[in-house]
């Protein structure tokens, strides 16, 4: 038994040192501004702009087949900082921006066919067949892919709420 435990552990520890060294060695490097795209995208991998989540989008911005605009989540903040990272020049007024949405459900309309789940990416809807059907607000990335499938209309976008956690104060108004 002794001995079992501890060739194991050997091996554990040989294998360890190895993919250390491999990871040292044969490290692939990236675009750094990809890496920098990434990290001002919502993260939310909801697939609105078309690509597969956001490093897909962030290389497609970086290598010019995509528009800085692609990202509905992340709005006109977005699309400003990533022009601004990337000297482009972008026409902002045509851009709407309603803020932050989540999926809601009209219990009344809602016949539980499962639908709008199967099609969620973030497995935001929860909810069992001939069941009514709920939104996990803080899983819903706002990608609208619900509301295509809906066949009764029950799922709607709605504003997110005003919470504490997320409150922010208005500036004041000049007078």
């Amino acid at each position: 038994m002794i001995a079992a435990i501890l060739s194991l552990t050997v091996l554990g520890a040989i294998l360890g040192i190895a993919l250390g060294i491999a990871n040292k060695f044969l490290k692939v490097e990236g675009n750094p501004i990809v890496d920098e795209l990434v990290d001002l995208m919502p993260g939310s991998n909801c697939g609105q702009c078309g690509y597969p989540g956001c490093v897909g989008a962030a290389e497609a911005i970086v290598a010019g087949t995509a528009p800085a605009t692609c990202c509905p989540p992340g709005g006109k903040a977005l699309v400003s900082a990533i022009a601004a990272k990337l000297g482009l020049t972008v026409d902002l007024s045509a851009l709407g921006d309603d803020g932050p949405k989540i999926a809601t459900v009209a219990e009344e309309l809602c016949i539980g066919c499962c639908r709008c789940a199967r099609v969620c990416p973030t497995d935001a809807i929860l909810g069992g067949p001939k069941q009514i059907h709920n939104v996990f607000r803080e899983a819903c990335t706002g990608c609208e892919a619900c509301i295509e499938k809906c066949p009764t209309e029950a799922l709607v976008m709605k504003p997110v709420p005003v919470t504490l956690q997320h409150w922010v104060m208005p500036k004041p108004r000049l007078a």
